[in-house]
């Protein structure tokens, strides 16, 4: 079994990591898999890796250390240890999703951070006058939530014109996807101004689903906006990610979420060859200002960084499994498909999208006589789920069209980690049956 080698190349000018892993004894054991996350509840079926993600016990052991570094002699820890650690971990990164450089890659606190750090020098544009009033951003309109009130905060307060991609749902194909953006860029060029930023997902949150980011990223580039900023929050150990196929000019994605790290770290990749890389800030200015983002990143003042700095210890975690991530990523994606295609077996319902645009989280539709109407059905369910059966497990509603007939508009994004067991869709699926059994219906809880 391979186990990452995480200590830079000292003789390399980019400290880079060799891509060529060491031998480890051994593979990982059920058993000792379930020892890493016994501080799991046990009694909670946690289908919702997705919004928070997991941290192995062994990672919270170095992260501890990390602490105790810091706290036993905090000066050695600034001078010595912590820039040293944050490169070591920049450097991994690199590697993993293919950058060319590591002054590429600096690391944040999540997504919504490097969210900010992006759309604030495309605010300075519109208020320094490259970009002008009008000039519009695209986005799909399923962005989540906190990214779509970055784009209100600091580029339609700038000026900017905000177009939304409407996307079907259930999905059917990557075709749905292409054919929508395409209009929307289209509906950007008929006034008088221009497409200047374009921000797409490369997994959905709510509604799960897998963007054809890198077709979407030529699309842009082939009608000649100015920025891309593919915003991958659960990207990196869920699904398939390099820098050179996608493309883009930023691109960010948690390390918290699939990729077993403590919260909250993030990494956020800027095109060395992007003029736009040079104008990029961290919104809590420093002492490190001007030297670059991933120096800037690297020292915002004093607080807690050993999330940043266990990346290596992840790797050794990651690597105690057959392929490594590679391989987690792949049982992750045929389980979840296989735990999705029995729920919805049991309920007569459908998947949200088909599996080849699914990764390690997939949409379920719910039967359709529990009677979700709207957002707040969906929320009251899910509490009742977690209240009253120990169910985590996000939903979501989605409006009839018009003209359908008992229509499925509750879907349960149930996500699939090494840790989960089939039990714990049993637990879903048969807590659902109870309901309908029951006949419950979402009017019955109270507001």
């Amino acid at each position: 079994m391979a186990s990452y080698d995480h200590h830079p190349n000292h003789n390399h000018p980019n400290g880079d990591v060799s891509k060529k892993p060491r031998l480890c004894s051994s593979t990982i054991t059920d058993s000792e898999i379930q020892s890493e996350f016994s501080h799991h509840d046990p009694n909670v079926a946690r289908l919702n890796n997705g919004a928070f993600g997991c941290c192995p016990a062994s990672v919270i052991t170095a992260q501890h250390q990390w602490q105790l570094k810091f706290f036993r002699q905090p000066d050695h820890f600034y001078f010595n240890d912590l820039k040293k650690g944050i490169l070591r971990s920049r450097t991994i990164i690199k590697e993993l999703v293919n950058a060319q450089h590591v002054d590429e890659i600096s690391i944040v606190d999540n997504a919504s951070t490097a969210t900010a750090i992006v759309l604030q020098q495309a605010a300075w544009a519109f208020h320094e006058g490259r970009f002008r009033k009008g000039d519009a951003v695209v986005m799909l309109h399923y962005a989540y939530g906190a990214v779509k009130k970055a784009i209100e905060a600091y580029v339609a307060r700038a000026g900017g014109r905000v177009i939304e991609v409407p996307l079907p749902f259930p999905v059917t194909s990557e075709n749905d996807v292409v054919s929508e953006f395409r209009s929307a860029l289209e509906r950007g060029k008929n006034s008088n101004n221009r497409v200047r930023f374009a921000v797409i997902d490369h997994v959905t949150s709510m509604p799960s689903v897998v963007i054809p980011v890198k077709e979407l990223v030529k699309i842009c580039r082939e009608e000649g906006v100015d920025q891309v900023f593919v915003d991958a929050a659960h990207a990196i150990g869920c699904t398939h990610v390099d820098m050179q196929e996608i493309g883009a000019d930023f691109y960010t994605s948690n390390m918290h979420k699939w990729f077993f790290c403590p919260p909250s770290v993030a990494f956020l990749y800027a095109r060395r060859r992007s003029p736009n890389s040079r104008d990029l800030h961290h919104p809590v200015v420093s002492h490190e200002y001007g030297n670059g983002l991933a120096v800037e990143s690297s020292w915002v003042g004093n607080r807690d960084y050993s999330a940043q700095l266990v990346v290596p210890a992840v790797m050794e975690f990651v690597n105690r499994f057959e392929g490594g991530i590679e391989g987690i990523k792949k049982r992750n994606h045929d389980e979840v498909v296989k735990m999705g295609e029995m729920l919805v077996a049991a309920w007569g319902t459908h998947l949200g999208s088909p599996p080849h645009i699914s990764a390690s989280m997939v949409m379920v539709g719910l039967p359709a006589c529990l009677g979700i109407k709207n957002d707040s059905d969906a929320l009251k369910l899910r509490t009742h789920l977690r209240d009253e059966f120990g169910v985590e497990v996000p939903l979501y509603f989605r409006a009839p069209r018009d003209g359908e007939v008992e229509p499925v508009t509750g879907y349960a994004r149930i996500s699939h980690q090494v840790y989960n067991k089939v039990d714990d869709y049993y637990k879903f699926r048969d807590a659902v049956n109870q309901l309908v059994r029951d006949g419950f219906t979402c009017a019955l809880l109270s507001t």
